[in-house]
């Protein structure tokens, strides 16, 4: 279990994100005089919550990704690849938070982060169950 530490704090480190940058979306709804459940009426508010929003629709694709690689590739790999998923996210939402156009880089680091992670996790599995015995 020791070889999955890295890959266990990625992972943590991925809901803290999403803590985050809730927190984020609150702040904005203060800062922006609207109280939930609305969520109209302030750019800088739609803004702030579309790129949260978007970060937790891709936790269902990262997180699987993330460890089905560490188990069926290598668990330092997987966590390197994670820790940038994490990082791209974080330019994506502080870039989003400023203008919509200034969250490509950041959706671009974690886009190629997150395909190697889970392509690379279906080709190993792929392979495996081929050349079984």
């Amino acid at each position: 279990m020791d070889r999955y530490y890295l890959v266990a704090l990625v992972t943590l480190g991925s809901g803290l994100l999403c803590v985050w940058m809730a927190m984020m979306v609150s702040r904005a709804h203060v800062r922006a005089g609207i109280l939930p459940p609305a969520m109209t009426g302030d750019p800088s508010l739609e803004r702030t919550s579309r790129a949260h929003l978007n970060t937790v629709e891709w936790l269902p694709i990262f997180l699987p990704a993330l460890w089905l690689f560490a188990i069926y590739w290598n668990p330092r790999w997987a966590a390197a690849l994670g820790a940038l998923w994490i990082l791209g996210r974080v330019a994506y939402f502080l870039g989003y938070r400023v203008a919509a156009h200034k969250r490509f880089l950041g959706f671009a680091i974690q886009g190629i982060a997150v395909f190697v992670l889970a392509f690379g996790a279906i080709g190993r599995v792929i392979y495996l169950m081929a050349t079984v015995d």
